[in-house]
């Protein structure tokens, strides 16, 4: 018999995602990540997920199913490799996606690592995204239901964790799996999903940092795109490509942020046009299964929340850079750029 760990959050999608593993005759048992505790990044334990009230949950879903449950303290590993790069990346001008690193050192290495040292045979999560296997290759594509689709940050999977991996979620739909909630009387059936970074769910990056750091940031300059001083931002960290809302600044007409100078200290702030980008590099980049040769065509997403647009790519040295024949807006270093091939995902980077 196959046995799985099934990554549990206490949300309803990796409740479900449990179901189908069980129905499926699985051995299962159910695994909750411990993170961080809620009172050390100064937040009331209920406000979001990996809190006690999701850790019950989980462990009331993994019991109606008749599976053992276990939370896995992970806290060091997540401070280290999300938290602290997480601040590390504002600091350095960018705008990190913590989501991205969670799955990559968390989810799909550190509890790959413990489902080898527990004998099993699958990680199993809640994701809208789909593997497929073709003669020994390991895909990974994106899921059924677009509107929820996660395969852009899953884009850093290795073939090895690829086959060991199921999404069970990756046909179905986001109605159904509320829909089978309900009916099999899980108590998360109608719960929320959660839509901030989970460490900093009220949304004020900077304020996290200032605490999370003991450190202070220096007001410095708004400026034009000609170098013509605006006002007084707030500290660098505050701000990121393409904001508009926030700045505590009126010019009359709509600006954004489209460059922050950390050397001077300055935020610069321009017009639409001046967050077209046509070309952009990536470092850290992972090929799902093999690097190409020469320069290819497909499409990209740089954000999470975006369509993807047609590009080329091709490698330079130990970047990959990317090219858009229609300009896309507010292109961010330290975002991602993910590549696809119609629903297949071809690998994805770092921008710098």
């Amino acid at each position: 018999m196959n046995k799985a760990i099934i990554a549990m959050s206490g949300g309803v999608d990796s409740s479900v995602a449990a179901y189908f593993m069980k129905e499926k005759g699985f051995e299962c048992i159910g695994a909750t990540m411990k993170l961080y505790d809620n009172e050390d990044i100064g937040i009331s334990r209920e406000k979001t997920c990996c809190s006690l009230d999701d850790i019950d949950d989980a462990r009331s879903v993994a019991r109606k199913l008749g599976m053992p449950y276990y939370v896995f303290n992970f806290k060091d590993e997540f401070e280290e490799k999300v938290i602290d790069k997480f601040v590390r990346t504002y600091e350095q001008g960018g705008t990190p996606n913590p989501c991205i690193d969670c799955n990559r050192y968390l989810k799909f290495e550190k509890l790959h690592r413990r489902m080898q040292e527990l004998g099993y045979d699958y990680v199993v999560t809640g994701h809208y995204a789909d593997i497929e296997e073709k003669d020994g290759r390991y895909y990974l594509k994106r899921g059924l239901d677009l509107s929820k689709d996660q395969s852009y940050v899953l884009y850093s999977m290795t073939q090895e964790q690829l086959a060991h991996t199921m999404f069970p979620l990756g046909r179905r739909t986001k109605s159904e799996i509320r829909e089978i909630a309900e009916r099999e009387g899980f108590l998360n059936a109608k719960k929320r999903d959660s839509q901030d970074i989970c460490f900093v769910p009220d949304g004020d990056y900077a304020a996290f940092i200032k605490k999370h750091t003991g450190k202070s940031y220096a007001e410095g300059d708004f400026v034009d795109t000609q170098g013509n001083v605006l006002g007084t931002h707030s500290g660098i960290i505050g701000y990121t490509i393409g904001q508009r809302k926030g700045l505590g600044i009126a010019v009359g007409h709509p600006v954004y942020v489209c460059k922050k100078d950390l050397q001077n200290n300055t935020v610069t702030l321009g017009g639409e046009a001046d967050l077209m980008c046509s070309r952009l590099e990536a470092v850290d980049f992972n090929w799902i299964y093999e690097k190409p040769q020469g320069k290819i065509t497909c499409t990209a997403k740089t954000r999470y929340n975006m369509r993807d647009v047609e590009c080329a790519a091709y490698c330079e040295g130990d970047r990959v850079v990317v090219e858009f024949p229609v300009p896309v807006r507010a292109v961010t270093s330290g975002q991602a750029v993910v590549l696809y091939d119609g629903d297949y995902v071809i690998g994805g980077g770092t921008i710098i």
